[in-house]
């Protein structure tokens, strides 16, 4: 019997060239591409907030949220997923919504502090890291509940980097600052990113735009146009009110997540049985997104 078959190199050769030889469709590449042009806003983010150009960071930071929720969509449309497009996705949202935001207030408010400003700074993107990774590990588990989908664990790394720059929105506004505002700004910088590695179920808006009814489309489309000239025309107070909005929905989303846990609890018992209740598909409802 023999142990270890012998190696025929043209025959790795050949696997070789067929491996080289074969291309690469071009809807492969788009959702990579799109998530390079979003990390490409936030290290210009991370210049601006440098160079203390607050409004340009901010906006690029804002222009990398768009693109991030574009590219999973066009991942998806495409039916273009890959473990490439999910890791470099994670990397890149770890410098928009993690550094970007924490050297951003870091140069604008906290430098004040010294070290201590860094150290809020340091907590707040190592946070977003460990989100990102707690949710990579997720999605090679067992799948969760369908009605899962609908929720996210923790604040997701987008929201937490509109929402911690809350401070520097409202100070572009025309909000005096106090003193002490360094030390305000440096804890709320700390808890918005404990909220991030949190276990807090916060509300996903997965399925906001995958399905939309035909008598629907007009309404959504004016509604759309209205918020986007909004955020054009008042960016400052619309970004301003939407992270306080999204702060003040934090509680009703844990109630509507308990909710949904005691209806599925109740639907378990009356099947009889753990495995009753319906599940998502491989893949479904779960997605290289954060």
């Amino acid at each position: 019997m023999r142990l270890f078959l012998p190696v025929d190199p043209a025959r790795r050769r050949r696997r070789r060239r067929r491996l080289r030889a074969r291309p690469v469709p071009f809807r492969v590449m788009l959702p990579s591409i799109v998530t390079l042009l979003a990390l490409c806003a936030g290290l210009t983010a991370i210049r601006m907030g440098v160079e203390g150009r607050f409004e340009l960071a901010i906006g690029a930071i804002i222009l990398a949220a768009i693109l991030d929720g574009v590219d999973g969509r066009v991942a998806r449309l495409l039916r273009s997923q890959s473990d490439f497009g999910s890791q470099l996705d994670s990397l890149a949202d770890f410098v928009n919504f993690g550094v970007a935001p924490a050297i951003i207030l870091y140069s604008w408010r906290m430098d004040e502090l010294g070290s201590l400003g860094w150290i809020a700074a340091l907590i707040f993107a190592i946070c977003g890291a460990l989100r990102l990774a707690r949710f990579n590990a997720a999605l090679v588990g067992e799948p969760p509940p369908a009605w899962h989908s609908e929720f996210f664990v923790g604040v997701p790394a987008p929201a937490g980097a509109v929402t911690v720059l809350l401070p520097l929105t409202l100070w572009k506004i025309g909000m005096p600052v106090p003193d002490g505002a360094a030390i305000l700004v440096a804890i709320y910088t700390v808890a918005i990113g404990l909220l991030m590695v949190s276990r807090l179920p916060t509300l996903s808006g997965k399925k906001i735009g995958t399905a939309i009814p035909r008598e629907s489309v007009l309404p959504v489309l004016v509604v759309s146009v209205f918020v986007i000239a909004l955020l054009v025309s008042y960016t400052w107070s619309v970004l301003a009110i939407g992270a306080i909005l999204y702060l003040v929905h934090l509680p009703f989303a844990w109630e509507r997540f308990e909710q949904r846990r005691r209806a599925f609890s109740g639907h378990q018992g009356q099947n009889g049985s753990a495995g009753g209740a319906e599940r998502p598909a491989a893949g479904e409802g779960q997605s290289p997104k954060d």
